[in-house]
């Protein structure tokens, strides 16, 4: 790569000079500002969900937002705390906390190192295409299943009741909402006031930051109401000032037991992260890097790390929120960034009277948006796999909870069960000919009249390891199709890779249909295909039967010699 071309992918900010003479900055300062409206309250919302102090959500709302924008190649992405990794992230540490007392900062900020540290080396790689191995259905499993668990914890907060911590999380959502011991009224209605305030406003005033003025009118009617001294949950105390440097703490049998979590939350955030670079880079018609995307989330994450935040990620409403307002750079973040440095300097003692019911009714806001059920069906209706799979993986998240990690981990195994399931079942179809000329599956449909010496075969699939018996047994049922096969056609279109097995069994396919008196010949075969044989010295012996551009070129050549073997 040339260095000016590594240089420009390496860092996609020395691009920002070109966007601003040809897009202008207006759209990016707006951009700034209506997006740091939605995500200072969310920011402490989300810290909230994640088991941690408010502050935490807001100094991850700051270093990391600024990185992101820096080294990520999609500059709409609004990169901080989002529901998702802020629930992964409480439920990877809340074991540890309860079973070992451990500071869940410190699990916080350990988190962010490693989710970091496994994005980055996987982009450093170019080896992005490995979380592609998590199947849509899949993942639209774990996603509903996850924000049906975001909504039933949000509840008994957003009636003012206290959800004890166990492992034993549904149950505690039913029990404290059936006994609704230590219901405040006015709790209740600042939390279904606030949610219906936000879903009118998103209805029918979708122009109008819905989020910020609820919260900040929900504050000062909390303050003027004595909502705190009358008994209700309120933010409390937020430190002024920016974030301090942090160091995690790395012990072994710390970073043992969180890797796994780890990697779930680089996997699920960066999927949350490519889904909003994908719309968006489709609409603007902008290229975006997968890698160099992956490397600046995993750097974004390890700025929270060191600067006392929390697992991060690209926020799919926020970055649509960029999109929306017309940002084209990463100048919107810098100005999203300086308004949250203003918020930390001036603005936190404001946040005390802000009732958490209202916080619940923030996140219920923003994570209703997740539930899609429809997907779950329309998965089903197009393959029975993956309806399964879907099902299963929604289930499992939910048994799981509140460790729903180990959902992801359920249907991260399905995909890959299901993928080998399907490269070993290849479609292999026997044709048999007309004689008009024309050939159709024989086990499908039965032919009265084909050729009587000859069959096609038709092996739509890569020939591996994987798929070298289906292929084998499929040669086999042709060779026996009819009482006097004489030849046996591969139309290898579908062949679109070989490897050692694939010539093995090819090769032991030719001697045996040899010493059976029977032939085989290819047609439709790709260069890499040849490559690989040549290499092996297979092609050698097949080429004069091989080289057959296609069935009717193959056909051309090789009927006469049947009808001539016919008459002697």
């Amino acid at each position: 790569m040339r260095p000016r071309a590594a240089a420009a992918r390496l860092l996609p900010f020395l691009a920002w000079p070109r966007q601003w003479a040809e897009h202008g900055v207006r759209g990016d300062l707006v951009a700034g500002v209506t997006v740091a409206l939605v995500l200072v309250p969310q920011a402490l919302a989300y810290a909230k969900l994640a088991g941690l102090p408010p502050e935490i959500g807001l100094y991850a709302a700051l270093a990391p937002l600024v990185i992101a924008a820096l080294f990520g190649s999609c500059p709409q992405l609004s990169t901080g705390p989002v529901a998702l990794t802020a629930m992964l992230t409480g439920a990877s540490i809340l074991p540890l906390v309860a079973g070992g007392g451990h500071d869940p900062v410190a699990l916080a900020l350990l988190l962010a190192l490693l989710s970091g540290l496994i994005q980055v080396a996987l982009g450093t790689l170019r080896l992005g295409w490995l979380l592609n191995l998590l199947s849509v259905p899949v993942l639209m499993g774990f996603i509903n299943a996850a924000a049906l668990i975001i909504c039933l914890t949000q509840l008994p907060p957003l009636l003012g009741l206290t959800l004890p911590n166990s492992q034993s999380l549904l149950l505690d959502v039913v029990r404290t909402l059936a006994a609704a011991d230590g219901l405040y009224l006015p709790a209740a209605a600042f939390g279904l006031g606030s949610l219906a305030a936000l879903m009118l406003l998103k209805q029918h005033l979708p122009r109008l930051p819905g989020v910020p003025l609820v919260v900040a009118l929900a504050t000062a009617l909390a303050a003027a109401t004595g909502f705190a001294t009358g008994g209700g949950a309120v933010v409390g105390d937020v430190p002024q000032g920016l974030p301090a440097l942090s160091l995690p703490e790395t012990r072994p049998e710390l970073v043992m037991a969180l890797l796994p979590a780890a990697f779930i939350i680089a996997l699920m955030s960066f999927m949350e992260a490519a889904s909003s670079a994908k719309l968006i880079s489709g609409r603007t018609r902008a290229a975006w890097d997968q890698d160099q995307e992956l490397i600046g989330q995993g750097l974004a994450k390890l700025g929270a790390a060191f600067t006392s935040g929390m697992p991060v990620s690209a926020s799919f409403s926020r970055s649509a929120l960029a999109y929306a307002s017309e940002a084209r750079s990463g100048l919107s973040a810098l100005v999203t960034a300086a308004a949250v440095v203003l918020s930390l300097l001036y603005l936190t003692p404001l946040l005390w009277h802000l009732p958490k019911p209202v916080l619940a009714a923030v996140i219920l806001q923003a994570v209703i948006g997740l539930l899609d059920f429809k997907v779950l069906v329309r998965a089903w209706r197009a393959s029975r796999d993956d309806g399964a799979a879907a099902a299963l993986t929604f289930l499992a998240t939910l048994a799981f909870a509140p460790n729903i990690q180990n959902g992801i981990f359920t249907g991260l195994m399905l995909s890959l069960a299901l993928m080998l399931y399907r490269g070993m079942r290849p479609r292999v179809a026997l044709l048999g000919l007309h004689a008009d000329g024309t050939y159709r599956d024989m086990e499908r449909f039965g032919l009265p009249h084909p050729h009587p010496n000859l069959v096609i075969l038709r092996f739509d699939s890569p020939l591996t390891f994987v798929t070298a018996a289906p292929f084998e047994d499929g040669m086999l049922r042709a060779a026996r199709a009819q009482p006097r096969v004489k030849l046996v056609l591969v139309s290898g279109t579908g062949i679109n890779d070989i490897d050692a097995t694939g010539l093995h069994t090819l090769a032991g396919l030719i001697e045996r249909f040899r010493a059976q008196g029977q032939d085989i010949a290819f047609c439709g075969l790709k260069k890499q295909v040849i490559d690989v044989m040549e290499r092996d010295g297979l092609w050698a012996r097949i080429a004069e039967r091989a080289a057959f551009r296609t069935e009717h070129h193959a056909l051309d050549v090789l009927l006469p010699e049947l009808a001539g073997d016919a008459q002697t």
